[in-house]
């Protein structure tokens, strides 16, 4: 077994603090990582050691390989922790950290690489035995018309290297099918670097419901209780729930198991996220798999009781999984998760960067808020909106939902636009509360809103 004594973490914001805390309760001395627009940031402060790595542009800082495997050598880092967003999921990253004699805290690059092109995730998953939506078999090209006359309107074009809904077009009618996926195509170009797509048939109002999993270095898979992120815009999330109200107890146990199939047939380790559809009937198909942390791991924590951050972390040392499959399974508390981002949803959710003038985050009980906001501090223009993480938790849904909206009644902000309101507008809709959400319920509200006016 490997043993740590000092992490980097490449990476900024409330989850270069969130894994600073872990380490300190590990034993293991920490190293941030910041850009010049972040010398304020209180990841830099929360950290043991702190190395300036560029500019403010992610380009010449957070993305660039060669400064952050530097900073890890001449801080004499045993590993480094990618955090998510930014080089979480780029092989590439994984592979030169590895190669500078450093551990990285995550998949193989072989692994990173062959889930992270959707098209060969799907195969993955058909190989596995795990339902797929029927689809395009791979990166479709001059056949295209052929293969979304094979698989029937309406489709889903998606890009291969996607995330956070970039290169996604819905198309109901053949006559849109041209322009959408030109549209896809300069989106996903311009997110990725590849232009590559693929067609799924489109689920009508789907749940989307994603299985956490961990996998040591023996071969030992835990999947845990299952998390409903169905309230999003525009394929962001912005609710994230667990257990899902929808899920019964054979469907969790068959998600569960789903989920471990996947991960095992490409030999995965480290932590990470199997994603799904959900129809109506409860029917679930593969949609992803995301090799990293995600954003809304704290409700995984709240529900099953474990830190998934040390998991990680004991996982990259070599130490085997300690907890059995029905104790992962175990569910202690139904939790919500609010991302709180600094946007303008009464401006088509522009962001909203400047000083933050007041912070008066949520507390008591069955209350933690994730951020690296403080009084004074000023939001930068170069990087994602979200602020603060605001999760719940409580005996049953309906208490949660409750303490939901105290809390984020609690909440003040100020200086800046936030989408706090948008949050007590979805605790406050009648479908949400009776845990009849899916993906298109946020736009549903916003429309039936705009028509009262």
């Amino acid at each position: 077994m490997k043993k740590f004594n000092k992490v980097l973490i490449a990476n900024r914001g409330e989850i270069a603090i969130r894994i600073c805390r872990t380490l300190a309760e590990m034993g293991i001395k920490s190293v941030a990582v910041y850009s010049e627009a972040d010398r304020s940031s209180l990841h830099v402060r929360a950290a043991d050691e702190a190395v300036c790595i560029g500019p403010a542009p992610s380009r010449e800082s957070y993305l660039n390989i060669d400064a952050i495997v530097t900073a890890a050598k001449i801080t004499g880092a045993d590993a480094v922790h990618p955090g998510y967003g930014f080089l979480s999921e780029n092989p590439k990253f994984s592979e030169a950290v590895s190669k500078a004699g450093i551990v990285f805290i995550g998949p193989t690059p072989q692994a990173i690489e062959a889930l992270g092109v959707k098209s060969s995730a799907r195969e993955i998953a058909v190989k596995a035995g795990v339902p797929v939506i029927p689809g395009s078999d791979g990166i479709v090209g001059a056949d295209y018309k052929e293969v979304a006359h094979h698989i029937g309107f309406p489709i889903m074009i998606k890009a291969t290297m996607g995330g956070g809904g970039k290169g996604m077009r819905a198309v109901t009618e053949e006559k849109d099918l041209d322009s959408a996926l030109q549209m896809a195509k300069n989106e996903a170009k311009a997110a990725f670097g590849d232009d590559r797509v693929y067609f799924e048939k489109l689920v009508p109002n789907p749940r989307h419901i994603e299985v956490q999993i961990a996998a040591d270095n023996l071969g030992k898979v835990l999947s845990f209780a299952e998390r409903d992120c169905s309230m999003q815009r525009r394929h962001q999330k912005l609710v994230e729930e667990s257990p899902s109200p929808f899920v019964t107890e054979d469907v969790r146990k068959s998600l569960a198991e789903a989920a471990a199939k996947m991960i095992k047939a490409c030999h995965y380790t480290g932590v990470g996220t199997v994603e799904f559809l959900m129809d109506n009937n409860r029917n679930f198909y593969f949609m992803e798999v995301n090799t990293r942390l995600q954003v809304e791991h704290p409700v995984t924590e709240m529900v099953s009781g474990y830190d998934l951050v040390k998991m990680q972390i004991e996982i990259a040392q070599d130490m085997p999984l300690t907890p059995t499959h029905a104790q992962a399974l175990r569910i202690t508390c139904h939790a919500i998760e609010h991302r709180i981002n600094a946007e303008d949803s009464e401006n088509n959710f522009t962001p909203s960067p400047g000083e933050v003038t007041e912070w008066i985050p949520a507390g008591g009980l069955g209350v933690r808020v994730d951020t690296h906001m403080y009084t004074g501090y000023t939001i930068p223009s170069y990087y994602d909106s979200l602020i603060a993480k605001l999760i719940v938790w409580a005996p049953t849904r309906e208490d949660a939902i409750i303490k939901a909206k105290r809390a984020l009644n609690e909440f003040k902000v100020g200086g800046v636009k936030t989408t706090i309101a948008v949050h007590n507008k979805i605790l406050n809709n009648e479908d949400f509360a009776k845990g009849n959400s899916d993906t298109g319920l946020l736009e549903r509200i916003f429309k039936d809103e705009k028509s009262k006016k």
